[in-house]
């Protein structure tokens, strides 16, 4: 393609885009489409001859049956994208570099480097290295994977029988962790939590200690820095020390919560003292998918995990710099230039921006807790910890009766398309779920969540 051609394609592209984002006020947040609709549009034969520019059309249908990062996006842990981000994912692609060393990107290496030294110092962490990944999924089986081979090596003879401790409101990433690096999901030990969700620690002392007395070999206890369901932050110092009388890697999943320490730094105290954590930027920093970070203390421990090197991708070079191989500390080899759009868009806005937009993720979820408590036929299910609102509606039902008519209420919900919710299981009940890391997000469209709960149950109360 020549240059004009390119420009004249990637013009019509920015503007589809620019138009996108300019319409995201007027749109549904769930798209009315079906399973048939979606199939009948955009599964056919591959073509054998192009149709050029026509795709741009294609791409505005895609749009159309997306669902759209409105302000009242709120379901799962899913940010709404930040454009100046968006714009620099365009440059990445076009500079297509393979990120694996300083030998192969000498520029992306140092930018990815100085990112992660920036998301490390930003929520208290100063000192901490890593590397960018696709998600909290992989940061945490990278993690586990450190914490196995610091107490349990296993990469030349095979993984050895050993435990990890986690609370039952740990990420499901955890136990595919634990099962993919051979530890079993049955050596995961999943321990009570509180009132509040938060682990109980002296169940979890009491554990270990039973474990010790059977000759069970402990390697890491998973703590939680949000958890995904209700944004519980277990205790972290209280870990960090259970983990140090014990001889135990302590890893902080943070992929949802952590970027929170960068508003309130005293609800996260102790996580300086964790061998690992995992941040999504994609998540709470907003950034478009995907682009999250293990962090760690020991570069040395990474590369005795990771490292597995032949001679073509060796990087000839005993330069602290120039020898840079991401590909020796982490699971991947080809690793697309994920820093640059963080990178651009920290370097755009500033660090500030982010905070006040955390800030107000944490007042609006504060907001749908008030709001909720005002409503005689809605109620909590859970303290509001962070940003993670889990809520019902009592419908004149009880038992399993109430939980199908919030999932039907749910269902329709979301069917409106006004907002967009999710669901969580709170002490065996189902409820319905809001989740702001949504820079978008105004009060009006807070309230608009209960304005579209109440519309549906008075439609399925009038049905009824």
């Amino acid at each position: 393609m020549a240059p004009e051609a390119f420009r004249d394609l990637a013009g019509q592209i920015v503007d589809a885009s620019a138009d996108y984002l300019a319409s995201l006020d007027d749109r549904r947040t769930n798209p009315a489409v079906s399973g048939v609709e979606t199939e009948t549009l955009f599964d056919g034969p591959l073509p054998e001859v192009g149709i050029g520019e026509a795709v741009v059309d294609d791409l505005v249908r895609i749009a159309d049956a997306c669902r759209a990062g409105t302000g009242r996006l709120f379901p799962y842990v899913v940010g709404p994208g930040e454009p100046v981000a968006a714009a620099a994912d365009l440059f990445t692609s076009v500079l297509n570099q393979n990120a694996t060393s300083w030998r192969s990107a000498p520029a992306a290496a140092v930018v990815e480097r100085t990112v992660v030294r920036w998301l490390a110092e930003a929520i208290g962490c100063a000192g901490f290295e890593g590397s960018l990944t696709s998600g909290g999924s992989s940061a945490n089986l990278m993690g586990l994977a450190l914490a196995r081979e610091s107490r349990a090596p296993a990469n030349e003879t095979g993984a050895h029988p050993c435990v990890v401790y986690a609370s039952t409101e740990v990420h499901m990433s955890v136990p595919k962790a634990v099962a993919l690096l051979g530890i079993g999901r049955a050596n995961l030990r999943l321990v009570p939590v509180d009132d509040a969700f938060r682990i109980d620690v002296g169940a979890l002392e009491a554990a270990i200690t039973e474990d010790e007395r059977a000759g069970c070999r402990g390697i890491a206890i998973v703590a939680s820095a949000g958890t995904v369901a209700t944004g519980a932050i277990d205790p972290i110092a209280r870990l960090a020390a259970v983990a140090r009388d014990h001889g135990l890697w302590l890893h902080v999943d943070g992929a949802y919560g952590a970027p929170a320490a960068l508003v309130e730094p005293d609800r996260f105290e102790g996580m300086a003292a964790a061998d690992s954590i995992s941040l999504d930027a994609h998540k709470w920093l907003y950034q478009p998918f995907d682009v999250s970070v293990l962090l760690h203390r020991d570069p040395g421990l990474a590369r005795r995990t990771f490292a597995h090197t032949d001679d073509y991708v060796r990087p000839m070079s005993d330069d602290a710099l120039e020898g840079l191989a991401f590909f020796e500390e982490s699971i991947e080899l080809s690793r697309r230039f994920r820093a640059l759009k963080l990178w651009t868009s920290l370097r755009y806005h500033g660090l500030a921006p982010f905070r006040e937009a955390i800030a107000a993720d944490l007042r609006h979820a504060r907001l749908l807790a008030e709001l909720v408590d005002a409503e005689p036929s809605l109620e909590l299910l859970a303290p509001v910890e962070l940003s993670a609102v889990c809520f019902r509606s009592t419908l004149g039902d009880s038992g399993d009766a109430l939980d199908r008519g919030n999932a039907e209420l749910l269902r329709e919900v979301n069917a409106r398309g006004r907002v967009a919710l999710s669901n969580a299981t709170i002490d065996g009940a189902f409820a319905l779920r809001a989740c702001f890391v949504n820079h978008r997000t105004t009060d009006d469209d807070v309230r608009a969540i209960v304005e579209e709960v109440l519309a549906a149950s008075a439609g399925r109360a009038g049905s009824g």
